[in-house]
């Protein structure tokens, strides 16, 4: 019984093993188009951004990452701030609408450390009338951060979900995707844009063979236990 038991776990450790070797290996491809796709898209000239009428068949996972360009109006009465951890340290980031020919869509114009999380405190970057903003194109991100849920009624917002806030901001349809503006900069300083990460950790590739060189283990403690009930 002890030796079956033991045959038993190491088949099912073999098992086990292998399958999160071939997970990670189909991670790392999938992170590997990531960084293709995101090196294509910000070193490509900007273009129009998605009207209305492309939303319903635009694949935003496939789009993320593209340079666009837009030319609106920004509504900053309806602006929402976001918890953001960056190089700056921590603060929020600055959500805000854009009324375009295209439609309305969110702009994260970038950082403010807390005590900038007043639009009196940065009152340059607040002014009206038409700006053309730059940036990449990002995919929503619903629900909220790590164990933490946002909280529309409560003003408290730990994503970037643009369903959840155009609907709290009272916005109308808004394109579904938001635009990370670019690093120019806005006047008084803040907020600071540019700060999209773009580089992924790629560790897959050793996760992979760790696995893998588990599920040897586990296959070689299989063929000696399967040889001494033979022998």
């Amino acid at each position: 019984m002890k030796r079956a038991f033991l045959i038993a776990l190491a088949l099912l450790a073999t098992l086990g093993f292998t399958a999160l070797g071939v997970w990670q290996v189909e991670r790392r491809a999938w992170k590997l188009d990531l960084i293709a796709r995101v090196e294509a898209g910000t070193r490509a000239a900007p273009v129009a951004m998605p009207g209305r009428a492309q939303w319903p068949q635009l694949n935003v996972r496939s789009s993320e990452y593209r340079r666009i360009r837009v030319t609106g109006t920004f509504l900053h009465d309806r602006e929402t701030l976001v918890q953001a951890l960056t190089m700056h340290g921590a603060g929020f980031w600055v959500l805000t609408p854009l009324r375009a020919a295209q439609g309305m869509v969110l702009v994260n114009r970038g950082f403010v450390p807390a005590e900038r999380r007043d639009p009196a405190t940065r009152a340059a970057a607040q002014a009206a009338g038409p700006v053309t903003v730059t940036g990449l194109l990002r995919a929503s991100e619903p629900q909220g951060g790590f164990l933490r849920s946002n909280d529309a009624a409560g003003g408290r917002w730990y994503s970037r979900d643009v369903p959840a806030i155009a609907a709290a901001r009272g916005i109308g349809p808004a394109a579904p995707f938001f635009i990370d503006a670019d690093a120019t900069p806005n006047p008084g300083g803040w907020p600071v844009g540019g700060l999209t990460v773009l580089r992924f950790n790629n560790n897959h590739l050793v996760y992979a063979l760790t696995w893998f060189g588990l599920a040897g283990i586990g296959l070689a403690a299989l063929f000696l236990l399967l040889r001494r009930k033979s022998a």
